[in-house]
């Protein structure tokens, strides 16, 4: 069949490559000689190329291609029609050798589609004698385990990735971080994992999509009223005014006012000192669709007292406010029309207590815990380039605990939107898993902690999210790798951490309103909602990409106590703060687009139990550059 130049310099062109007529020819004579077809020759030169590091193709570059690459194929062609036509004897020493010669130029080829790692990635050979032992498996490196060109036919790596030169920057500390070298205790750290719940941790799956309005309503008015039941207690309430009495007494002082219009001014004043403010309990919403703003603010009362009444808000009279749609308040206003509060008091909102330690909660030796959060690929590749650079980190550092969020494999990635992968999700998850979990076994023995997200496209996208199911997990990982849910409290050595993979920071950032004479920033505002709100998620109604189980969130979106660090990663800027005495930490994501992103790393130290007054565990914390 006679090969086209005009269709071997298009498949040339896709790849980036450029190629002169005088070495098209060439190359169609090579495709004569070797029985290659354009598309079979383009693959075969881009290979060689890659392998090689050559960006052009020049006349050197196919000699090479021909007498290093063509070549040694037709042996193999040769020497398979030979095993085919002669008997099935024992081969000589030469032959041997050149089976063994054709499958490291197999592995060669197969290795110039993956990531570049140090050293040698060849094959073990392997005989009845000296087996490939389990040991030698568990301590390949994490570039052999993780090949992304067995699920991607374009699995080239990134180069704006690839050519960063920020590499290892601190972005962002807290404590005593700059004078600190930063490693684990290399194993020898006594760990106590524990995951808690209210009252129970989710562990598994559940069916979600048949919930009903009057039972999210329900779950609702439960949040109402039990967060203000704790107001009441902690500011000294007397009792909350129901919203609806409130617009009636206004009524009522109005038809007064028109009867005793014609009477003195002193008995006209004397009806509004009648006017007493009141103190109302509820929910904040928006009067419409649209965005929250301080002028569609309404307060939806509880069924208790207000039988889920809404009344108008009027914010002008308050110098301070912070307020986002779902918020349980307590206002204090005057109601002068019985159309709408003017509200002159907002109560702020109470956290839970801390985690108080105990005996049993493990050692106070201080440990080292390292967090980061997907996408673990770049949005121009799906190589893994910058989850293999953060393995190799955990081997380096050794941190105790690693605490990994998802997205694993991003719903958002342009590959998996095109279906471009020829792997299913569920696999090519697995090989990332696999890769993390073998690539960290021998070097550091870190404690692998793994977190769900929506974004991960191969798990169930509900909220909350149950853990990854991982049944073929080896048993000598079992100890150290676990699975929890999203959202997740969880207990390492008798301390807290709030751990949620959703963008709780971009989700509220959009919706709240405030004003405010001070200098306090949004992210500390938002923060201080989730801790006194005593959920992982308060704002109602979510955005519209969140599919939330209402009953399972009552049951495992609560905070059961006031986190001593709160891990909540997003796409806008990395911080470490302090809020109420708990550290809060956003990470960032380890990739931003086609860069790398960050990850954050934390020394902690539990107050010994019995210990009078409280001290934050957290010693030092650092944001850092993959």
């Amino acid at each position: 069949m006679a090969v086209s130049a005009q269709l071997l310099v298009e498949e040339l062109e896709i790849f980036g490559l450029e190629c002169e007529e005088a070495l098209v020819e060439k190359l169609i004579e090579l495709c004569a000689l070797y029985g290659q077809n354009e598309e079979g020759m383009a693959g075969e030169l881009i290979a060689f190329c890659t392998s090689t590091h050559n960006d052009c193709v020049t006349a050197e570059t196919l000699n090479s291609f021909e007498h290093e690459f063509l070549s040694k194929r037709l042996s193999k062609a040769r020497l398979g029609a030979s095993k085919g036509s002669g008997h099935a004897g024992a081969r000589d020493i030469v032959s041997i050798q050149e089976l063994i010669e054709v499958e490291e130029e197999e592995e060669t080829l197969l290795n110039s589609y993956t990531t570049p790692s140090k050293g040698s990635q060849k094959r073990a050979i392997t005989t009845p004698e000296t087996p490939l032992t389990k040991r030698s498996v568990s301590t390949r490196s994490p570039h052999q385990l993780l090949s992304p060109s067995s699920f991607s036919p374009s699995a080239t790596p990134s180069q704006k990735y690839s050519s960063r030169s920020n590499r290892g920057e601190v972005v962002a500390s807290f404590g005593s971080a700059q004078v600190m070298s930063w490693s684990g205790r290399e194993g020898a750290s006594n760990i106590s994992l524990k995951v808690l719940g209210y009252p129970e941790p989710l562990t598994g799956s559940y069916k979600s999509m048949f919930q009903k309005l009057p039972d999210i309503r329900e779950v609702l008015t439960c949040k109402i009223e039990e967060l203000g039941s704790e107001l009441k207690e902690h500011y000294k309430i007397e009792a909350f005014t129901p919203v609806l009495v409130t617009a009636q007494v206004c009524f009522a002082v109005r038809h007064i006012d028109q009867m005793l219009s014609s009477c003195p001014k002193d008995c006209h004043s004397y009806v509004y000192l009648r006017q007493e403010p009141v103190t109302l309990l509820g929910q904040i919403g928006c009067d419409s669709n649209g965005k929250l703003n301080h002028k569609s603010v309404i307060l939806e009362g509880d069924r208790e007292h207000s039988s889920g009444a809404q009344i108008p808000v009027d914010l002008s009279e308050l110098k301070e406010y912070s307020l986002f749609p779902g918020q349980v308040v307590v206002m204090e206003g005057i109601n002068t029309t019985g159309r709408k509060l003017v509200a002159t008091r907002l109560y702020e909102g109470v956290p839970l207590p801390f985690h108080q330690p105990t005996e049993e909660d493990g050692d106070s030796e201080q440990i080292m815990v390292l967090v980061a959060c997907g996408p673990y690929t770049t949005s121009d590749s799906i190589t893994f380039d910058p989850l293999l650079d953060l393995i190799t980190i955990i081997n380096h550092d050794r941190p105790d605990v690693c605490i990994l969020f998802g997205p694993f494999l991003d719903a958002k990635h342009e590959q998996v939107e095109s279906c471009l992968l020829t792997s299913p999700f569920e696999e090519v998850f697995k090989q990332c898993l696999r890769t993390i979990i073998e690539g960290t076994r021998s070097s550091s023995g870190s404690h692998l902690i793994f977190v769900p997200s929506l974004r991960d496209v191969h798990h169930e996208p509900v909220y909350p999210q149950p853990p990854f199911s991982c049944s073929d997990l080896p048993r000598e990982d079992k100890k150290r790798v676990q699975f929890v849910s999203e959202p997740c409290t969880l207990c390492i050595n008798g301390m807290i951490f709030g751990l949620t993979s959703t963008d709780l920071l971009l989700h509220m950032g959009a919706e709240e309103i405030s004003s405010s004479s001070g200098t306090s920033d949004r992210f500390s505002r938002i923060l201080k909602h989730i801790l006194t709100q005593r959920s992982y998620y308060p704002l109602y109604p979510p955005q519209e990409d969140m599919a939330i189980d209402y009953e399972n969130f009552y049951a495992y979106a609560q905070l059961p106590v006031t986190p001593d660090v709160f891990i909540a990663p997003s796409e806008l800027r990395y911080f470490v703060k302090d809020i109420l005495g708990c550290i809060c930490v956003n990470p960032g994501r380890l990739t931003k687009g086609q860069v790398g992103g960050t990850f954050g790393r934390l020394y902690l130290r539990r107050q010994a139990a019995g210990a009078e007054g409280r001290r934050s565990p957290c010693t030092a914390a650092q944001v850092v550059r993959i």
